[in-house]
């Protein structure tokens, strides 16, 4: 019965719930018929149609908007509207897409007017359709419909976003005929675009032209001398504007004080932060920003700091903005602490603020926490942002981790030429110039643009391994790029030149400078000055002296140290004092030990003892090892032991100290000093740096070490060696065996001169290049008085300039002799 009952009662099934998808259709159109009931119209109302879809672009929602398109079909579709809600739908789908549906209800629209081209022309440039929008616009001319100030501005801006500003003109020419050149809102469209074009006479001519000027105007002639670095007539118009009763908007407090920044002007830059505190835009994000930016550039960091402080914090391009500043300003501390705090709040770090903060750790190589931000950037998904790359980049290089640094550059999508400078600037920095000019040519085999820092970079790699080919090939490349006028990348010509030993091409690229600047006079003297050229580098000064460039301390350190190298005491004692009287400048430990060296080589040791005695800080270990190199090169053994205990007291692991002291000791015969030395140097882990000696042949570098017999030509190099030796002796030369110091027979000290570094190097280099052809040699220590002599008689012998770069200057042998007179 129980069951009987069970099956007897009425049974109810669960309503079935509408699919989620289908919820916003159902709810625009009862939303519609709603509307429609409440009108109580029986038929479909455009107006009625208008106000839905208004709201349905206001609330930017498409779906609601194709449901009313819907309803609109059902009840006869696009031709029972009237022109002005046919459009709204037009705007709807311009907006919100599809597009193809805009291009259908355009076509559907059985009257277009000018609302309806323009409508359509601004979905497709919405899209970057710009072909499709100058048709339509082409068309709406065709058809003679009306051209007004809406229909000019919306072209004039298609044409901007279209980057080509440039036909403006036929606008302009349009808008004259038509009557609207007058009219404020064309005007201020026409002189966006002439200023874009940086026509800024064009676009005055038209600021003029208009008859009533609203502040959107006057701020688009404002920022169009700005924009055009016209500073001064900015600020011309900025006061017209003021005293005409128009009260500045952010836009045109922003452009204002990038005029203040142009003319370097804090006193400017403060009356415009009073203008924006009066107008109360003084907090406003963008003035914010322009107003760090004027204090930062013009003024003092703290000045901008004090801003910042002042307006809201919840922007980010603000914290990035102080982060940056501080970084570049090299105030790493304040960076960290301006990092630390917007970490602290709820802003999160964007690119510009991760590669401001990195920028500050590679500064001080602070690689731990490098580290911390990398992995910051990870997992706030910044790792693959170019900028945050490539201070990475800079970051790992500057830590000398150059592994990192080409996995983070291999890793990048969009390198730049930022991103390839990066990686030649490290490779430079870490003393692997090979590897620098490598990258370069892969730079020019992927046609990435060369910027200045890439010639001066590249340069400074073949300065470092007096690659003289190279240097040629960059010099030619620079001559065809537009760097060829460029000072800075001028000045590192310069420099190459003279460190791969060619002067003469070094003063060819200096005197054809238009614009020389104090590195420019520094570069070429300090050449002549590593070239032992002395009468040349004070000729140079005196020139420099009677130009509007003035000296600085590093021009006195060139001129010192030339003095010192070729024995000119007196006048290297006179630019002393004209430096500190004449020139206001304070000495430094590197003027104090060029003095130094120029008493000690001149054998006046005692002077130079004294001088020291009168330096008002404490001397450095640099000036004490010029006075133990000078007591070397005299045998004063009892002065030089005396320096060399000031030099280990300061940096007790000193190794030149110790071949030094050594060689004074070995030099004297004291061969028992010079084995408790040697102990002592071995105890304490000190080791001599091995003599090496670089020839470039062919473009291609070869390195020598003293005795070295691993090179693959090594017996087309020993059979030279011995010729040389045949030839030398019967030109009278006689080996100098006391400059070897070890303890052996003289026959053995006889054939270890031969097989010192720089005799390799050079013999390989006659070998291997043609007959005439100078030979270029660095060795990384002093030459020896043996080797020096030998190389004045081999290039007499092969009727050949060698040229030799050791670790204090050139020596130019040619016929016998040396340019350094046997002074060095």
């Amino acid at each position: 019965m129980i069951l009987r009952r069970r099956f007897l009662l009425p049974t109810f099934s669960r309503p079935k719930r509408p699919p989620r998808r289908a919820l916003a259709a159902n709810a625009a159109l009862q939303w519609l018929d709603d509307e429609l009931a409440s009108l109580a119209l029986p038929r479909l109302d455009s107006f009625a149609c208008a106000r839905l879809l208004q709201r349905c672009i206001a609330r930017r929602d498409a779906r609601a908007g194709r449901a009313v398109h819907a309803r609109v079909v059902q009840r006869g579709g696009v031709a029972r509207l009237d022109a002005f809600c046919a459009n709204i739908l037009l705007n709807l789908y311009a907006k919100l897409g599809p597009l193809a549906a805009a291009r259908g209800v355009f076509d559907a629209m059985p009257e277009r007017n000018m609302v309806s081209f323009v409508t359509l022309a601004q979905g497709h440039a919405l899209r970057g359709e710009f072909d499709e929008a100058a048709a339509l616009f082409r068309r709406l001319r065709k058809e003679g419909h009306e051209v007004n100030q809406f229909v000019l501005t919306t072209i004039l801006k298609l044409l901007v976003t279209m980057d080509a500003p440039g036909l403006a003109w036929g606008v302009h020419a349009c808008a004259c005929k038509l009557g609207h050149d007058r009219n404020a809102f064309v005007g201020s469209a026409l002189i966006d675009a002439y200023s874009l074009c940086g026509h800024v006479g064009d676009a005055r001519c038209v600021f003029d032209g208009i008859t009533a000027k609203d502040a959107v105007t006057w701020t688009a002639m404002v920022s169009c001398y700005s924009e055009n670095e016209s500073p001064e007539d900015a600020l011309v118009v900025f006061s017209k504007m003021r005293m005409a009763g128009s009260k500045p908007n952010p836009f045109a407090l922003t452009s204002v004080l990038k005029a203040a920044v142009c003319l370097s002007s804090v006193t400017l830059g403060k009356g415009i932060h009073g203008c924006s505190v009066k107008t109360l835009y003084d907090t406003e994000p963008h003035v914010g920003g322009a107003l760090l930016d004027m204090y930062a550039k013009c003024g003092d960091i703290e000045d901008a700091r004090i801003v910042f402080e002042l307006i809201p914090h919840n922007d980010v391009i603000l914290w990035s903005f102080m982060i940056s500043r501080y970084a570049q300003s090299y105030q790493n501390e304040q960076a960290f602490e301006m990092f630390l705090r917007m970490r602290q709040s709820s802003v999160v770090p964007n690119e510009f603020s991760l590669s401001g903060v990195l920028q500050a750790c590679a500064n001080i190589a602070f690689l731990d926490l490098g580290k911390q931000i990398h992995n910051l950037a990870i997992k706030l998904g910044h790792e693959s942002e170019l900028f945050v790359g490539n201070a990475l980049m800079d970051l790992y290089a500057k830590c000398r981790n150059m592994k990192s640094s080409l996995e983070i550059f291999s890793s990048l999508r969009d390198a730049n030429e930022v991103s390839w400078n990066t990686i030649i600037v490290g490779f430079c920095q870490s003393g692997f110039g090979e590897e620098a000019l490598s990258v370069f040519r892969e730079m020019r085999a992927e046609q990435i643009f060369s910027t200045q820092v890439t010639y001066s970079s590249v340069l400074r790699a073949c300065a470092s391994t007096a690659s003289i080919k190279h240097a040629v090939q960059i010099h030619s490349l620079v001559e065809k790029s537009t760097f060829n006028n460029d000072t800075i990348v001028s000045n590192s010509l310069i420099d190459t030149y003279a460190k791969c030993g060619c002067i003469r091409e070094a003063s060819k690229v200096f005197e054809a400078l238009k614009e020389c600047d104090v590195v420019s006079w520094n570069a070429i003297i300090s050449g002549y000055a590593l070239h032992g050229h002395a009468t040349h580098a004070l000729e140079l000064f005196s020139r420099m002296n009677k130009s509007k460039i003035k000296p600085n301390d590093v021009t006195f350190v060139a001129l010192l140290s030339v003095c010192s190298s070729t024995g000119l005491v007196s006048q290297g004692l006179s630019l002393f004092d004209s430096m500190r009287i004449n020139h206001g400048i304070r000495p430094s430990m590197e003027h104090y030990t060029c003095i130094v060296r120029l008493l000690g080589r001149a054998g006046r040791l005692n002077d130079a003892l004294k001088f020291i005695g009168d330096i008002p800080s404490a001397p450095s270990a640099m000036i004490w090892r010029a006075l133990l190199s000078s007591c070397v090169v005299h045998k004063s053994t009892a002065l030089g032991r005396f320096a060399a205990e000031k030099v280990l007291e300061i940096e007790p692991e000193d190794e030149t100290t110790y071949v030094l002291l050594s060689n004074m000791y070995a030099a004297a015969g004291s061969l028992d000093q010079v084995a408790l030395l040697r102990k002592s140097m071995r105890n304490i882990g000190v080791k001599k740096e091995p003599g090496l000696s670089w020839v470039e042949i062919k473009g291609e570098v070869h390195a020598f070490s003293v005795g070295s017999a691993d090179h693959p030509d090594m017996r087309m190099i020993n059979a030279m060696l011995e010729w040389l030796n045949l030839k030398a002796s019967r030109e009278g030369y006689v080996p100098d065996i006391n400059v070897v110091l070890h303890d052996v027979d003289e026959e053995q000290k006889a054939r270890m001169l031969w097989v010192h570094s720089e005799r390799l190097a050079l013999a390989y280099g006659l070998a291997m290049s043609p007959p005439g052809h100078p030979i270029r040699i660095m060795k990384n220590l002093r030459s020896c008085l043996d080797c020096h002599a030998m190389f004045k008689v081999i290039s007499k012998i092969v009727q050949r300039e060698i040229i030799v770069r050791d670790i204090n200057r050139f020596h130019h042998f040619e016929e016998g002799k040396c340019s350094c007179g046997d002074y060095w």
